[in-house]
Formats: C-alpha cells, sequence, structure tokens
C-alpha cells in the first residue's frame, strides 16, 4: 500500500506538517480507506493530510461521511478555489450551465454509476430535456466530473438483449457507464436535497430500477442468463440503494417488487445474507398487497430461510401466506418460481416416503421447460434417497435436457454434479471427476455463492485424491475453505475439515485427522441439518476404531471411557439418530457402515456383513467414492469365508429404512408442521381464513 501514489502523496503531506508521520503496520488500513473515500484526488488528499497535524488516521477515515467540513481548511497560499475542498468543488459547480447542475445533482442518486438509457429516464425534468442528458453527460465528462467506464455488460458473454428489453430500450448494459467519484457525488446530493427535488428524482430512480430487474429476471433462467446477469451486477449498488429508498420511504409496493425481480439474481450469485435481511425487513412492512408479486417475493424467501425439516418457523409462515395467496389467483399461471416452490413445500409436508415422488409430477408435466427440467431433478434427487438409482439416472438425464433447453447454467451445473455423486459411488472416478469440474465451469460465469458450490468442490477433490492427484485435491480444498470461512457458514466449514481429516486418515496422518474432524465437529454443532452432525461424528468413530485396531490411541488417548472403540460407540450412539431424523437414505447408510466398521472390531463379522448389506440397500449401490466400505467387506469376509459373508449381506441387504429405524427402538419422524391442520390455528393466518391444501 506505501508504494500507491495516493497513499504515498497522503504521507509525504502528513510527514511535511507533522514530522515523523510514516506508514505503518497500523495505520496503513486507515491510511487506504481516506485514499479511497477521495478517490485519489490530490487536492482532496492534500486537504486531509493537514488534519493529521491534529487527528489520526483512524479518525480523519472515520469522519469523512461529512468531508466538505472535515477538510475546511488548505493552505494560505494556495489560490482562493484550493483552500478547502467545498471550495474547489463549488468552484466546479459554478462553471456550469443550469443543464450541468441538473444533471449533476440527480445524477447523485446513482450509487453505482448511471448508463445512458438509466440517465436520461432517471434524470431529465425540469431544467434538462431528455434530448439534452447525452450532451450534459459529455459536458461533466469533460470538465472531469465524471469518470467513463466502457465494456460492461455488452461484453459478458450471453446473448445480450436477445428477445428484447420490455419496453426498456438501452436498458440492457450496453455502451459506456458514468460513474461520479464519492466527492462529486456528495456535493451533488447536497444540492439535490437543496432544491427539493430528492423525493421525485429518488422515486424515479428505484421506479427505474425495479423495471430493470423485472425486465431481467425472466431472463436468468434462460440462454441469455449470462448477460442479464451482468447487467444486474452493474447495478448491484443501484438496486440495493433503490431497494433501501423504498423501505425507508415505507413503499411496500415498489419494495417487495424489487425483492420479487431480485430474488433469483441473489440466489444465482449467492448473496444470501444480504437477501435474507432485504426479505425480512421487506415481508414485516405494513401494507404489502396480497398479489402474485408479494407471493414471488415470500417463494424467494423462503428458499433462503428455510433449513429443511427441522428448521422452518420463519419460512413456514411464509410459505403458508404463498400458498393463500396462489390459491386465490384462480387459473392464473403463476411465477414459475411459484409453482415451483409450492409443490415442493407440499412435498415436503408430505414426508419423506414412497409417495414423495408422485408428490412432484406437477413439475414434470409443466409446460416450462425449466420448470420440468426442476421437477425432473427432484424427482432424480428422491430417487436417489430411496436408493433408486437407475431410476435417478434417468430422471437426472432428462433434468439435464431440460436444463439445457431452458438455457440455465445453474441447473446444468447441479445436475452434472448428481451425475457425478453416481460414478463416484460406482467408482468411476476419472468420469466423476470430469463431471464435477464441469459443473463447476458452468457455475463459475455465475459467480454462486460458496455455500452451494462448497460440496461441489469437496466431492471433485475426493476423486481427485483417489486417483492419486494429492497436491491439486488439496489446492481445491484450500480455496473451498477460504470461501466457506469469508462467507461465515458453520455447515460448509465442517463439511470440508471432514473431508481433510477423511485425506489425513487415509494418508496415514492420523494426528491431523483427528484435529481436522475436531475442527469438523466443532462446526456441526452450530450447524442447523442432523444429517451433518451424523456425517462428522461417523467419520470420526472410524478414526477411533483405526486408532483402536493400530494400538496407536488417539491424541486423548483414545477417549476418556475406554479407548478407541468406546469413543466410537458413544458416537455412533449419537449419529444414529441424528441420521433418521434426516430422513436420508445415503447418509443413514454412512452411518450403518460405521457401526459395520465397529462390530467387525468387536469380533462381530456377522453383524459387520449385514450392516454393510442394509447400507448397500439402503443407498441403492456401493460406495466406492470412499475406500472404508471396501476394507470393511475384507476383515468381514476374512472372518467368516465368503459363503456366510454372502448370506448375512443378502439378509441385511433386504431391510428397509423402517427396519433399520425399528431396529435401533427409534421412530419415524413425523413429518414437517408447514401447513395447518384443519381447525388448528395457524400463526401465519390468525384470522382463520385457511390455507389451501392443507392436511
Amino acid at each position: 500500500a506505501a508504494a500507491n501514489p495516493a497513499v504515498r502523496l497522503l504521507a509525504d503531506r502528513a510527514a511535511a506538517v507533522s514530522p515523523g508521520f510514516a506508514v505503518t503496520p497500523a495505520n496503513v488500513a486507515s491510511l487506504v480507506r481516506i485514499c479511497r473515500a477521495l478517490d485519489g484526488m490530490p487536492l482532496a488528499i492534500e486537504l486531509a493530510a493537514v488534519r493529521l497535524r491534529a487527528l489520526t488516521p483512524q479518525q480523519v477515515a472515520g469522519r469523512l461521511g461529512d468531508r466538505f467540513r472535515l477538510l475546511a481548511t488548505g493552505s494560505r497560499t494556495a489560490l482562493p478555489r484550493h483552500q478547502t475542498l467545498r471550495a474547489m468543488v463549488e468552484w466546479s459547480w459554478d462553471l456550469l450551465d443550469e443543464a450541468g447542475r441538473a444533471l449533476w445533482r440527480r445524477l447523485s442518486v446513482f450509487t453505482g454509476g448511471a448508463t445512458l438509457a438509466s440517465a436520461e429516464r432517471v434524470c431529465a425534468g425540469p431544467g434538462l430535456d431528455p434530448d439534452g442528458v447525452l450532451e450534459a453527460l459529455a459536458a461533466l465528462a469533460d470538465k472531469s466530473l465524471l469518470v467513463v467506464e466502457t465494456g460492461g455488460a455488452d461484453n459478458a458473454g450471453g446473448t445480450g438483449g436477445t428477445g428484447g428489453t420490455g419496453g426498456m430500450d438501452g436498458a440492457d448494459g450496453s455502451g459506456p457507464r458514468y460513474r461520479m467519484l464519492e466527492t462529486i457525488r456528495a456535493y451533488g446530493a447536497e444540492r439535490l436535497a437543496e432544491a427539493g427535488e430528492e423525493e421525485r428524482v429518488r422515486r424515479a430512480h428505484a421506479e427505474y430500477l425495479a423495471e430493470l430487474a423485472e425486465t431481467a429476471e425472466p431472463r436468468l433462467y434462460r440462454h441469455d442468463q449470462l448477460h442479464w446477469m451482468a447487467v444486474l451486477k452493474a447495478e448491484h449498488d443501484n438496486l440495493h440503494g433503490a431497494l433501501r429508498w423504498a423501505i425507508s420511504a415505507g413503499d411496500a409496493v415498489l419494495a417487495v417488487r424489487l425483492c420479487a425481480a431480485l430474488g433469483w439474481y441473489w440466489f444465482l450469485g449467492g448473496a444470501v445474507q444480504e437477501a435474507k435481511e432485504f426479505f425480512a425487513e421487506v415481508t414485516a412492512m405494513p401494507g404489502l398487497p396480497e398479489d402474485e408479486t408479494t407471493a414471488t417475493a415470500l417463494a424467494h424467501g423462503v428458499m433462503f430461510t428455510f433449513e429443511g425439516p427441522w428448521e422452518n418457523v420463519e419460512a413456514t409462515a411464509w410459505l403458508r401466506r404463498v400458498m393463500r395467496i396462489t390459491e386465490g389467483l384462480g387459473e392464473r399461471s403463476p411465477h414459475p418460481v411459484l409453482r415451483v416452490m409450492v409443490t415442493l413445500m407440499r412435498l415436503f409436508a408430505q414426508g419423506w416416503d414412497e409417495r414423495s415422488r408422485g408428490e412432484a409430477r406437477p413439475m414434470v408435466e409443466d409446460p416450462d421447460p425449466w420448470v420440468r427440467a426442476i421437477g425432473h431433478f427432484v424427482m432424480g434427487q428422491l430417487a436417489l434417497n430411496f436408493g433408486r438409482v437407475a431410476e435417478a439416472a434417468d430422471d437426472l438425464a432428462a433434468a439435464l435436457r431440460g436444463f439445457r433447453e431452458a438455457g440455465d447454467r445453474w441447473g446444468m451445473s447441479f445436475t452434472l454434479a448428481a451425475q457425478g455423486d453416481i460414478l463416484a459411488w460406482r467408482g468411476e472416478h476419472r468420469a466423476a471427476a470430469d463431471l464435477f469440474a464441469e459443473a463447476l465451469r458452468h457455475n463459475a460465469p455465475l459467480g454462486g455463492g460458496a455455500g452451494m458450490f462448497v460440496h461441489m468442490h469437496s466431492r471433485l477433490a475426493n476423486e481427485l485424491d483417489l486417483l492419486g492427484e494429492h497436491a491439486r485435491a488439496r489446492d481445491i480444498l484450500d480455496g473451498a475453505l477460504r470461501d466457506a470461512e469469508r462467507m461465515g457458514s458453520p455447515e460448509a466449514t465442517a463439511f470440508l475439515h471432514m473431508r481433510y481429516g477423511e485425506f489425513a486418515s487415509r494418508a496415514g496422518d492420523r494426528g491431523e485427522a483427528a484435529r481436522r474432524l475436531e475442527f469438523a465437529e466443532e462446526y456441526a454443532r452450530r450447524a442447523k441439518p442432523p444429517h451433518l452432525r451424523a456425517m462428522v461424528l461417523t467419520a470420526r468413530a472410524h478414526l477411533d476404531l483405526d486408532e483402536d485396531g493400530s494400538g496407536a490411541g488417539g491424541p486423548d488417548g483414545g477417549g476418556p471411557e475406554g479407548g478407541g472403540m468406546e469413543a466410537a460407540r458413544r458416537r455412533l450412539d449419537e449419529a444414529v439418530p441424528a441420521a433418521v431424523r434426516a430422513l436420508d437414505h445415503p447418509i443413514v447408510a454412512d452411518v450403518l457402515v460405521g457401526l459395520a466398521h465397529l462390530a467387525v472390531r468387536e469380533g462381530a463379522a456377522e453383524r459387520a456383513a449385514r450392516l454393510l448389506g442394509t447400507a448397500d440397500g439402503l443407498r441403492g449401490v456401493r460406495d466406492l467414492s470412499r475406500p472404508l466400505p471396501a476394507r470393511i467387506e475384507a476383515m468381514a469376509r476374512a472372518a467368516l469365508g465368503d459363503a456366510a459373508f454372502e448370506e448375512s449381506y443378502r439378509r441385511g441387504a433386504a431391510r428397509t429404512l423402517d427396519d433399520v429405524i425399528a431396529g435401533f427402538g427409534l421412530e419415524r419422524p413425523p413429518p414437517p408442521v408447514l401447513l395447518a391442520a384443519p381447525g388448528e390455528e395457524d400463526p401465519a393466518d390468525p384470522a382463520g381464513r385457511g390455507v389451501p391444501g392443507a392436511r
């Protein structure tokens, strides 16, 4: 940072007024903040340096919100117009005609720069005709009051404005972008308020951004997805500024329009936390209309807040409202996300059982190729959950065709990853790695969040590690972990540390494996999904058993209550109900493999064979993406002989999930209370109007 010209200038001028001043590790961050806030403007930096005679860099950086007051003193030998920052900016203002001043103050509402189309729509008005906006923009740029940036969404890939812009001519992100330095924009905002135009211009700005988002939204599922994602990314600051203004102005109709239009953009881009905050604020606003726009916004909100059948308090209330609104729409075809979300939530309310695939069928029969693709993907996932791998492969192939027809890279990415899971289970590691890599390539241009794709990176790394590409696998995990930690996701962080632990265990580094799995356990305790804790506990139990079997002892001496075998038993006793609670067949199968490992270490080889059979039966295939099941099988076969092993394995494979649940003395978890039962008071519907489809 000290080599940057702006920072160097600030440090030199500060040293001139305060001898001994220097850039240090303690002040460098504040000095960079000052230079960035002042856009690197030499005069503004010199004025800030004068303040460093009496204030610390941290104090100056913290007070730049009121920069004109703070930088009100300059060199007495400078020209009068250069003695203060305000004087310098006002001198530029005084040189402009009325059209230039009108454009300057109105452009200040654009926090992320403006295109010609947006400036013409928002800034035209008294003193500035629409036809004169371009000339005024050029004049401000000539006087260095605007920075002109070329490129942008028109070079972002995709097919440009395919299908038109829905009445927003020139709003597809093409052409130059005009951006104000923050100091210039701050002065313009003052002048806008003085002119009494702030309400009108900010509303025009928010209305324009809402129309732009609504134009882009249906294209985010189609072949020009990348182009329109780039358009919205270029307007990201403006879009969020418009939404914040609508919330502060109490305009619920405008705010919910923006949320409905931006929901899928936020989802694709991984803006989870921002989206959650906006949805929480907007859905709490009074005067929210009971219409399709509100239902669409709430459906998007459910995607960000619904944590699975184990945690649905806020999402449940929103879902009930969505279903009530959509029922009232009659024969009108609601938004695709509404059709998908209502169907999925009915499926959750039904509970995971053999009827679940039937609940998803309305999506498969939908006229929209994207909705059909979602339906096939969901049915494929359900088939995997019930151990029907062949059916899953067929549905996933149909889903991939549908997403390719629609042009949705997100859908292609997730479907390819699911196909990669099947290949990984079958031991086709190179083919699986290729599919995971292709899935990530499809997603990369969308800029998707780490939370959605961290598992994809982890699965790719696992296949590469099994192929012997250990360094590459480690690099992929390192990058995914940085993303997960930056995002603050305990689920993703736990999963990745678990994967590190598995790699270390395979390599024979039990100390590193134990350290990583301890991290994974710590993060899993903060996570909501019960299946994650079941997976981590099982991985740690495997390590306990290997330590016990080797006679090496664990880092804690094999556990305080009698060695690795006892520690493993405790962990698996906790993992079983957590896995059952998730009603996820592959996760239950993983825990059963852990119990088989415990059984074979205890000398109960026949039980180990039965547990392996049940695990493979529930999953529908032996999981060859992990070496442990084959190793456990080899130990059990050696103890039993092939014929006895096969007989016990066959008996185990005939057991169902309900057999497993009953065998452990547990009960199948009831369906989540997503929909109020008849006569039951619904907290989201206190008037008792009822929720369509309630069971």
